[in-house]
């Protein structure tokens, strides 16, 4: 099961390494961590996903919580949310692969960002899962690498 926490903090030094710490402590894993400064400047929005069962994601809910620099912990659900990332990724490319790659950018809402004789770099905005199933189509063409930033999420309400 997969929890996504939204989490306003106060916005100063090590607030990212008690929070890192605390999940280091209690043994809860990070699968995906953005943080970033609110309309507020002394606020910043940490999006945290994490992996347990029911009980462990309560248990990390109830440790956030506790915080001293937590402002406020909103748990969102999927269904009710918009959950985003994005990923740069450096692929090869020839004279004979260079339109299909591009097709398969018009086609998925990718975007070429970079190009040169051989490599291409294309930025994707999308669904976790989205981004998961571009890198296998891409996969072929010669993947030489890859960056993703963590999941973001707001709620839709």
């Amino acid at each position: 099961m997969k929890g996504i926490f939204s989490v306003l903090v106060e916005n100063r030094d090590g607030v990212l390494s008690q929070i890192a710490g605390l999940f280091a402590r209690r043994g809860f894993n990070i699968d995906s961590l953005a943080v970033g400064e609110t309309e507020q400047h002394d606020v910043s929005s940490m999006t945290i996903v994490s992996s347990g069962d029911s009980r462990t994601l309560d248990q990390v809910e109830k440790h956030l919580n506790k915080k001293i620099d937590v402002i406020k912990v909103r748990r969102l659900e999927e269904s009710s949310s918009i959950l985003k990332e994005m990923m740069l990724i450096k692929v090869a490319h020839s004279v004979t692969t260079r339109a299909s790659l591009i097709e398969l950018c018009s086609v998925t809402d990718a975007k070429v960002v970079h190009f040169s004789q051989k490599t291409m770099v294309i930025q994707l905005t999308a669904e976790p899962e989205a981004i998961l199933n571009f890198i296998e189509l891409v996969r072929n063409y010669g993947i030489l690498e890859i960056q993703r930033t963590g999941s973001i999420c707001v709620s839709k309400d």
